[in-house]
């Protein structure tokens, strides 16, 4: 197998059963051998990013936290089946989603607000793609994904300009 991810969807098709899976010898203390030095790589450049200010932390935040509580979720439900949230920030493209793909300025919202749901969405989309889906990482469709939702979410996240009563009123500039 390719990589850890594709490794363990076809495995739990064979086994069923993450225990026995996760003793393979692809895998490593978290994710997968070589896999999580990559993604922790990408996650230092990510943290340097950060501290520079060249990236605004609500991206990698939001995309992380919502991967991690969802994989959270479901490995709470059954263990058996889902492995941890940590497999899932350290395997695929996880870390170069959140720091490097996600946050381009670009083709993402303009708002805080925006960019929370954003990474959000793409967060949940990709956890639901690498565990129901037919890929073993769904990254680059949860991307593609809610790069589509910006339009909307930029239309319901900006900010009301000071002295206008809505979003739809007096569009003739005050004059009947």
């Amino acid at each position: 197998m390719a990589t850890p991810l594709d490794t363990l969807k076809t495995q739990l098709h064979m086994y069923g059963n993450i225990n026995e899976i996760m003793n393979l010898p692809i895998y490593g203390h978290l994710a997968g051998q070589g896999s999580e030095w990559v993604a922790t790589g990408f996650l230092l450049g990510g943290l340097y990013l950060l501290a520079t200010r060249l990236i605004s932390w609500h991206i990698p935040v939001a995309y992380l936290g919502t991967l991690f509580i969802t994989a959270g979720l479901f490995h709470l439900a059954d263990p058996a089946h889902y492995v941890t949230p940590l497999f899932h920030w350290f395997s695929g493209a996880a870390m170069i989603g959140a720091f490097f793909i996600l946050t381009d300025p670009v083709s993402g919202p303009t708002t805080h607000k925006g960019k929370l749901i954003f990474a959000a969405g793409a967060g949940f989309i990709t956890y639901l793609i690498r565990v129901f889906g037919g890929f073993p990482d769904g990254m680059a469709f949860a991307t593609l994904l809610m790069n589509i939702c910006v339009p909307l979410i930029d239309a319901y996240t900006q900010p009301k300009v000071f002295g206008k009563k809505g979003r739809l009123s007096d569009k003739n500039g005050g004059q009947a």
